[in-house]
């Protein structure tokens, strides 16, 4: 049995449906704090069990019979290092053999803020016994070609990277080299890097979107509090438009990019590129 946590979440839907095209339906088990939202999987012949990481007693009757557990990262920045301490503690319990957990790009040595919490949840997994496997994901490529509305806008991309390059993938790449650790051996103990095949500065963002587009896209550096209070101003929570500028420092040192090439090897094939989720996209 394969269970997948935060299942209806946009990186657990297509975890699971990557891990349709791999094993039966019945092999699969869908984590979920609301099983109605999950109707469709289970229409499907996944099991869908309910589990919320604040609720520990929730997340050990999820965990029965699971034998590789998919472990997805909370979203509720802040708070998540008491909720994964009680996924772990329930994986213990239920012996899982193996917790595949998605952390973050560099987690050992980065600086950005948002690594804290992961940090913690490696130093519980790796204390638990349970057998792991840490999937550090670099950014979304969403994160990108999913605001591009303001962009066009104001034909321009704002951010505090500076001349600093981020290798971004695309969920759907993430997904499917999280399904090929479930369902493949060999990878107990591992630490896996994942990002894009392709970085790129903002500046080179703004360029490609402009090709795209057919328009004028610049992009404009700002100093990391003027940024934040960009975002803030543009409808961000303060707490949410802090780390985004943070990241964004983060990616100016670097702490977002890799050499490591695990997320190619991992799904026997290049990662999508911007360039190429942007042509499937409509022209504005």
């Amino acid at each position: 049995m394969i269970a997948v946590t935060g299942a209806t979440g946009q990186l657990g839907r297509l975890v699971v449906e990557a891990l349709l095209k791999r094993v039966p339906a019945g092999d699969i088990v869908a984590i979920v704090r609301t099983p109605a939202k999950a109707a469709d999987f289970a229409a499907r012949g996944v099991h869908v069990r309910r589990g919320d990481y604040g609720e520990p007693a929730s997340l050990a009757s999820a965990l029965v019979g699971v034998e590789r557990l998919l472990f997805i990262s909370g979203s509720e920045v802040g708070a998540r290092a008491k909720q994964h301490e009680a996924v772990v503690a329930a994986a213990r319990a239920q012996k899982v053999e193996l917790l595949a957990y998605t952390s973050i790009l560099n987690a050992d040595t980065t600086g950005v803020g948002l690594a804290a919490e992961h940090k913690a949840t490696e130093a519980m997994i790796r204390a638990s016994g349970v057998p792991f496997v840490l999937l550090r994901h670099g950014w979304y490529l969403e994160n990108y070609t999913e605001t591009l509305a303001p962009v066009l806008a104001h034909g321009m991309v704002f951010g505090a990277a500076g001349d600093g390059r981020v290798a971004p993938a695309t969920r759907a790449d993430f997904a499917a080299a999280a399904a090929a650790v479930l369902t493949t051996s060999g990878h107990e103990g591992k630490v896996y890097e994942l990002a894009g095949d392709e970085a790129f500065s903002l500046a080179e963002l703004a360029a490609a979107v402009s090709r795209w587009a057919g328009k004028p896209i610049g992009y404009t550096n700002l100093p990391q509090q003027a940024f934040a209070e960009a975002l803030v101003a543009a409808g961000l929570p303060a707490p949410f438009a802090h780390a985004l500028a943070d990241a964004d420092v983060g990616i100016a040192r670097g702490d977002l990019t890799t050499e490591s090439g695990d997320l190619r090897r991992l799904l026997g094939r290049p990662t999508e590129t911007l360039e190429q989720v942007l042509a499937r996209k409509p022209r504005p």
